[in-house]
């Protein structure tokens, strides 16, 4: 694996990204998530397609993702034609020690969620910055648009920050694939991210925040550190 020209993070992305791809299989249907490390798993499956005849089919979780698999030659199908996901690799924001994460700064957790969901196993990603004691936010939120003051009324009771992502290179905010806007929240603290994170999925108008506390039991996480990948929970 060349690593030349790439930044430390980079290297460390691309490590975690290559590991993920040896866990797939002939003749899987794989979620494909948003970010820059799966980018690299993306490649790496690339190239097992033309050197070993890899046969695998793709469920992407954003335009972004559509449009890197099709560049790449990646064979894709919709969520609707999938019987099943043998396994979604994505990434994270932040990682605790029991694998709790927040997703989203790429504004597609509501599809990372679906597809994370359907899928028999879910494997993150990620450069060793992403590790952290405990989940502190932001927490992005994707509201339909007519919530909008009331979720954000509803939040501010709840305590913390809250700020509309504004987009770059764009004015106004962030729009969703799904047509959506998108929040960030940090609250003042975190002690129980599962219940924060039925707390705020229960607000009228929200479609999905990112905390993603219900998938540890079938998550393996790979920080791709220096000396290697590194693999946490299920091997």
């Amino acid at each position: 694996m060349n690593t030349s020209g790439l930044s430390p993070q980079e290297q460390a992305k691309k490590r975690a990204g290559y590991k993920a791809a040896d866990y797939i299989t002939n003749g899987m249907t794989v979620g494909l998530g948003t970010g820059s490390t799966v980018a690299f798993t993306m490649a790496r499956l690339k190239e097992r397609m033309t050197e070993e005849g890899l046969l695998i089919v793709g469920i992407p979780t954003s335009i972004q993702t559509t449009m890197r698999a099709g560049a790449l030659g990646i064979p894709l199908i919709g969520l609707e034609q999938a019987e099943k996901i043998d396994i979604t690799v994505d990434g994270a924001d932040q990682i605790d020690p029991e694998m709790r994460l927040i997703k989203g700064r790429g504004a597609a957790h509501v599809r990372e969620r679906i597809v994370a969901d359907a899928s028999t196993r879910l494997i993150i990603v990620a450069d060793p910055s992403k590790i952290c004691s405990h989940l502190t936010g932001p927490i992005p939120i994707e509201i339909i648009p007519f919530s909008f003051s009331h979720v954000i009324r509803r939040l501010n009771e709840m305590g913390g920050m809250v700020t509309v992502r504004e987009g770059v290179k764009k004015d106004g905010p962030v729009i969703s694939d799904n047509g959506n806007i998108i929040l960030d929240y940090t609250p003042v603290s975190i002690p129980d991210p599962s219940a924060l994170e039925t707390a705020i999925n229960m607000i009228p108008g929200v479609v999905s925040c990112g905390i993603f506390a219900e998938f540890t039991s079938k998550t393996t996480v790979i920080i791709g550190e220096e000396s290697g990948p590194r693999i946490i929970g299920l091997p």
